[in-house]
């Protein structure tokens, strides 16, 4: 069964500020959600390789060597196919061009460098975690599959023929050609759109570029480790949602902690404290527009105490703000590698990580050093924060693992809590029960 799934490492990501996909070394975007990071995904073949759904696009052939990479400072991904008779490359954006417009759309633009490849196209989308059938119809420009409550349009300069509820398609080219499809989601009154030519796929590619390399450019960093530090900012952008300024944990769900464990959350939601995390990396290197973002983003959190205790703020929330994640399991997905069950949503929205405040408190820092001044009604709403918590730090809590047995007491909660030293990353990390025999199992986080 493993072998049939990608290592994690062998996936580049791409974006466009309001949802994100997984491209694999073999051509395949295997996770994609539509339109939003939490929206239900259509292509999710990292979870089910036979039902989750795909888009492929590469060599007919098995024998090609296989290299993927950035285009230097941007969320531009290249797949590079090797071989004795020729080299052929497909790039991957989602467009954010122009003023930062968006669209839901994601290119794949294919070229072949040097001698002949023939390629395969293979696009089989899976609506709503794969749980809805769809309609398939074909068109001069492509293809259209509509779902329930959504359709996609693929705009393809080849012929497509029907395989069943997808789509396949064979071309080649030479050297110095190059193709490229258009994946767009369509509003209910759209119509599919034709394939872009030459010269517009370039215009296109060409905004993308510069978008990313014009938020790049205001990086301050200029140490030994350029290039790594700046691959990094342009990952956490990536986990950005423009719309609210909110920050995901991740853009995926539901990927075990270990291969055949049940240990499987979905991240697609934010975090107070990786968001904090987060903006201490992008405002160390200059990026302060995000952190004023997600400053405006968090005010509409701020609530009185709630009466179960839970604190002024939850732990995580939806990109939107919403409070409720429920949590479900999609039983029809045998998961990563087979590790079920397969889960959206998380119920630990709900627990008590008493550590939270005195990491926003350090972003908060952070924010009034590097970007303003908070102002007195923020310096009123922080101490009713402190106030809350000097009364109530000493309780138990879930602890930063977010364990479902029940709550105890943690020196990582109580040392955040008192502003001590800690982890700054709590991957790979075990939680120790203050006053217990040894470490506790890792849970959820």
């Amino acid at each position: 069964m493993g072998s049939r799934y990608q290592p994690v490492e062998n996936y580049g990501v791409i974006g466009n500020l309001r949802t994100a996909a997984l491209v694999g070394m073999d051509g395949s975007i295997d996770w994609l959600c539509l339109p939003h990071f939490d929206s239900p995904s259509v292509f999710a073949a990292i979870l089910d390789d036979q039902k989750g759904g795909r888009f492929r696009i590469a060599p007919a052939g098995e024998d090609f060597r296989r290299k993927q990479f950035y285009w230097p400072d941007t969320a531009v991904l290249v797949t590079r196919f090797l071989d004795d008779d020729g080299v052929g490359e497909v790039e991957d954006y989602m467009p954010v061009g122009g003023a930062g417009t968006v669209t839901d759309e994601l290119v794949r633009r294919v070229r072949v460098v040097r001698g002949r490849v023939a390629f395969r196209l293979e696009c089989r989308p899976a609506f709503d975690y794969a749980r809805a059938a769809h309609q398939v119809d074909l068109g001069p420009q492509g293809a259209r599959f509509d779902g329930p409550g959504q359709s996609l349009d693929l705009a393809a300069p080849v012929p497509l023929q029907r395989d069943g509820a997808g789509v396949l398609a064979d071309f080649t080219l030479g050297e110095g050609e190059n193709a490229t499809f258009v994946l767009r989601r369509l509003g209910p009154d759209d119509r599919p759109g034709r394939c872009p030519g030459v010269d517009e796929a370039e215009e296109l590619f060409r905004d993308t570029v510069a978008y990313w390399r014009r938020w790049l450019s205001k990086s301050t960093y200029s140490g030994r480790w350029r290039e790594m530090v700046h691959r990094s900012a342009l990952t956490l952008k990536l986990l950005s949602f423009e719309p609210t300024g909110a920050i995901v944990a991740a853009p995926t769900c539901s990927l075990p902690e270990a291969i055949g464990g049940q240990r499987n959350w979905d991240y697609r939601y934010t975090w107070i404290r990786d968001a904090a995390f987060t903006l201490y990396g992008l405002l160390r290197i200059g990026f302060t527009e995000e952190a004023a973002r997600f400053r405006d983003w968090l005010k509409d959190r701020w609530q009185e105490a709630g009466g179960d205790g839970t604190g002024p703020l939850q732990l995580m929330y939806g990109i939107d703000g919403r409070t409720e994640l429920p949590e479900e399991t999609l039983d029809h997905l045998e998961g990563y590698r087979g590790s079920r069950p397969v889960r959206i949503g998380n119920a630990a929205h709900r627990q008590l990580q008493l550590d939270i405040y005195g990491e926003l408190l350090d972003a908060v820092y952070l924010h009034n050093k590097y970007v303003e001044p908070v102002g007195y009604d923020g310096w009123v709403r922080l101490r009713g924060l402190v106030d809350w918590l000097c009364d109530n730090w000493k309780r138990e809590d879930e602890g930063v693992w977010e364990v479902r047995g029940g709550r105890r007491h943690f020196v990582y909660s109580k040392g955040h809590v008192l502003g001590g030293p800690g982890p700054r990353s709590a991957p790979g990390r075990q939680a120790l029960v203050a006053g217990g025999s040894g470490p506790l199992a890792e849970g959820p986080r």
